[in-house]
């Protein structure tokens, strides 16, 4: 099989290429930039327990370097706290600047023998047929490029979007916000704060070394803001929170952020997909679009690498949109229900029914990855036959449990997550003072163990001590991504295979869609190695620059 084309290499684009090379699938990542990042300390992006879990495991260094937990998060309403919420029975968001989480990423992905960075590189043109995608690029060499599929993470004004006539509507300039990184000390270290005095609204996020990004609401549409009344609002913000008097600070980046809400109409074209911004732009009343797009890549990832290593029907690919679309949906009707509310000062019966609650609080959801504005997706109705309740709703994403492989290892859960493979966790209390060599051949697990080795996809088996809310000898199967596809009481081979059966949504459509297209008929005269014959994605072109087949 081609590699995977990935088109676009900020943190959606690197993301998708680790998750793939993570699961056996060669990548080139084409960048239309020089291969490096821009600093821009007011640029930042916040991760949940999920999307943070995810980061790290794909080999990101810079989370906790560059990056700074929440010690909690305050509301404060004139001038006084109407809210705090602290962090010890979950985990707290991390902020990091976008520039350090792209460079992580960046570092992981050039380390890894399966993706390739090719910086550079603009896309201007692609083709498809039944055995993958042909793309053209220009840059420092006009070159033609050849993929078994191809991802689109290539931004707001996506080429990709454009190339494949996929519409993009939505509203322009829902939020404006102007922002501020600057050095100083703030009566809240650690904090995030949120401060709402009508009809000002003003976030205070904390970084690593007494930096701090500040974001004050603008009207939609309004007047330019000049240095002058930036400066303004940091003297006046820092003095109503220091006791009138504006502490010493130092700026360091500045800059006006408009956000869009736009919702691609499609999300595949045959073999061609859309993630990240070029799918979807949201981040009104704190919900994240860089996080959104990162669930994107997690998702497809194992979908793609199930077809490039075993052929998958369309329904499975179909799944990504069908997932994904309705996620990122769902999050966007939330926010333009609230939003008439939250912004006027009137009441909100008319938000989503049953939340009837203050506008801090669901400011609060948004920021800290909470209900419809910020908590993590849940996909679809449960597929197995029968079910054991547990703490995780089914669909959603797993907790993240010590968990120990037959090897003897002891893991948190998802760091076992994006390898293409399905997980098969087995509640076992006990296991974690068990010696390997006992457990591992006496009561459920031989049984079990059978059951897994026969199952239509790769799948792992795992046991673990206790999974919140699931009684002993509970068997939970888990996609590839952490969420939770069905539980059973016990082994019960027939219904597991239906289910992993049902994760994978059936048999793969043809035995064509993993046949290997024919080689260009004049290779590049010095194709990089690659490990165990795994093909490069080195371009390749006849004389007129046209590959052939």
């Amino acid at each position: 099989m081609d590699p995977v084309i990935v088109v676009g290499a900020g943190p959606v684009g690197l993301s998708l290429s680790l998750a793939l090379a993570g699961s056996g699938v060669p990548c080139v990542v084409l960048d239309e930039g020089p291969g490096k990042e821009e600093s821009r300390p007011a640029r930042t992006v916040v991760l949940h327990s999920d999307t943070a879990a995810m980061a790290h495991r794909l080999g990101c260094t810079t989370l906790r370097d560059e990056g700074a937990y929440y010690a909690a998060w305050r509301t404060l309403r004139r001038g006084r706290d109407s809210q705090r919420v602290t962090f010890e029975d979950h985990p707290a968001p991390l902020h990091l600047p976008q520039h350090a989480l792209t460079r992580g990423l960046r570092d992981a992905a050039a380390a890894h023998p399966l993706v390739q960075l090719v910086a550079d590189s603009k896309l201007d043109s692609l083709e498809q047929d039944g055995r993958g995608v042909t793309a053209h690029t220009k840059g420092a060499a006009t070159t033609w490029w050849r993929g078994s599929y191809l991802v689109g993470c290539d931004g707001a004004r996506s080429t990709v979007r454009k190339l494949i006539g996929i519409r993009f509507p939505g509203r322009t300039a829902v939020e404006r916000h102007a922002v501020a990184a600057l050095r100083t000390e703030l009566p809240w270290p650690g904090e995030a704060l949120l401060y709402r005095r009508a009809p000002d609204e003003v976030t205070a996020r904390p970084l690593p070394d007494g930096v701090w990004r500040l974001d004050w609401l603008l009207p939609p549409r309004g007047e330019l803001v000049t240095p002058g009344a930036l400066v303004t609002l940091i003297r006046d913000t820092l003095g109503a929170w220091c006791g009138g008097t504006t502490p010493p600070y130092d700026l360091i980046d500045t800059g006006v952020h408009t956000l869009h809400h736009r919702l691609a109409r499609r999300w595949r074209d045959r073999r061609a997909f859309l993630a990240g911004d070029a799918a979807h732009l949201l981040g009104a009343l704190g919900t994240q679009g860089v996080e959104e797009g990162l669930r994107d890549a997690e998702n497809l990832a194992w979908r793609l690498a199930v077809a490039w290593h075993q052929g998958a029907s369309e329904a499975l690919l179909d799944g990504y949109e069908d997932e994904r679309r309705r996620a990122v949906a769902a999050r966007l009707r939330a926010a333009d229900q609230a939003m008439p509310a939250l912004r006027s000062g009137s009441g909100l019966r008319t938000y989503l029914p049953g939340a009837a609650r203050s506008a801090e609080s669901l400011l609060t959801d948004g920021h800290l990855g909470r209900g419809p504005l910020g908590a993590a997706p849940t996909y679809g109705p449960p597929v197995a036959v029968r079910e054991v309740p547990t703490a995780t709703e089914p669909g959603g994403p797993v907790e993240n449990v010590a968990v120990t492989a037959p090897d003897g290892a002891t893991v948190p859960l998802r760091d076992l997550l994006g390898r293409g493979r399905l997980l098969v966790l087995l509640v076992a209390p006990g296991t974690g003072v068990w010696d390997r060599r006992h457990w591992l051949g006496a009561g459920l697990m031989p049984r079990l163990a059978a059951a897994v080795s026969a199952l239509p996809v790769r799948a792992e088996l795992l046991v673990a001590d206790s999974y919140p809310g699931a009684p002993a000898h509970t068997v939970l199967l888990v996609r590839p991504d952490g969420h939770l596809a069905a539980t059973f009481a016990g082994v019960r081979p027939a219904e597991l295979y239906e289910a992993a059966d049902s994760v994978r949504a059936g048999a793969p459509d043809s035995d064509a869609s993993r046949t290997p297209a024919l080689a260009p008929a004049a290779p590049s005269p010095t194709p990089p190695t690659t490990p165990s014959g795994a093909p490069s994605g080195t371009p390749s072109s006849t004389p007129s620059g046209r590959p052939t087949t």
